[in-house]
């Protein structure tokens, strides 16, 4: 009984130490716990300091400038931004990719278009938004092309840079093999580029956002970029503030949708990823 007892107790995994469990709980919550003690912070410095809203608002003030407006006139702030946005950082996808792989295949079209794409990106789109919007209109064509602007040239870089870095090794061997440029580009080439694409396609979701609100300060009627210049006008900084925190959730929602997709469709590319950083 004794013996059994004893081999019981030899097998059952040890009870870990209450420091180590908090030290767990530290790194597991260690961001929101950071983000709710800042936003406790600033409520406490805004009251303790009487920091005035149209200044700096309490997080308790913008919370409450959400009812200022009904929900579906907030929602349809939402609807206009997140579909210029969608529909331009598709637009980018769509051609870059493409565009990408040509340029990487192609070096006399590398060395012809490759410094116009450059000087295009150089160009301030905040500068040319009002041009745009003289151009195109008024409506949510203007939008969707700066967004377009604005996100297209990350994604055509990564994208000509993981192709590239392909191993010198693994194309000679598909040329041994008498693979068809074709199939090398698909089957060798751009399965090792998914990893640079898709770190473009997260940073490109933010940037969409970015280029949505950029064209709605330009020229728009709808929108939280135009709600938060129309808030500021009038002094309504709790609002502006609101519509803020939307567009910063929404990035966050887009960025993490990216990474989902990533995970469902292409889980070898995360752990490809990784293997690329540790070598490097």
């Amino acid at each position: 009984m004794t013996l059994q007892t004893t081999s019981v107790a030899a097998s059952s995994p040890a009870a870990k130490p209450p420091s180590k469990v908090l030290v767990e709980l530290a790194r597991r919550f260690a961001a929101p716990l950071t983000f709710l003690g800042l936003i406790a912070l600033w409520e406490t410095g805004c009251r303790l300091f009487d920091v005035k809203a149209f200044l700096l608002p309490a997080p308790s003030a913008i919370l409450a400038s959400f009812t200022g407006l009904s929900w579906s006139v907030w929602l349809g702030h939402v609807w206009a931004t997140l579909s210029v946005a969608a529909t331009g950082y598709v637009a980018a996808v769509v051609i870059s990719v493409p565009l990408g792989m040509a340029l990487a295949s192609w070096t006399l079209l590398s060395r012809t278009l490759y410094p116009l794409l450059v000087v295009v990106q150089s160009t301030p789109v905040v500068a040319v938004a009002p041009i745009i919007v003289v151009m195109f209109g008024t409506d949510d064509l203007p939008r969707v092309v700066i967004t377009f602007m604005i996100t297209f040239f990350p994604i055509m870089v990564s994208t000509v840079t993981g192709l590239t870095a392909t191993p010198a090794e693994m194309i000679e061997m598909s040329r041994a093999l008498r693979a068809s440029r074709h199939r090398q580009m698909l089957h060798i080439r751009l399965p090792y580029a998914l990893p640079y694409m898709f770190s473009a396609f997260r940073v490109s979701t933010t940037l969409s956002l970015i280029g949505a609100v950029v064209a709605e300060f330009a020229a728009a009627e709808r929108g939280l970029g135009y709600l938060i210049f129309f808030s500021t006008s009038f002094f309504k900084v709790p609002q502006a503030f609101a519509a803020l925190s939307l567009l910063v959730a929404l990035s966050l929602v887009l960025f993490r949708s990216v990474d989902v997709i990533q995970r469902w469709l292409f889980p070898w590319s995360l752990g490809q990823a990784s293997a690329g950083t540790a070598a490097g």
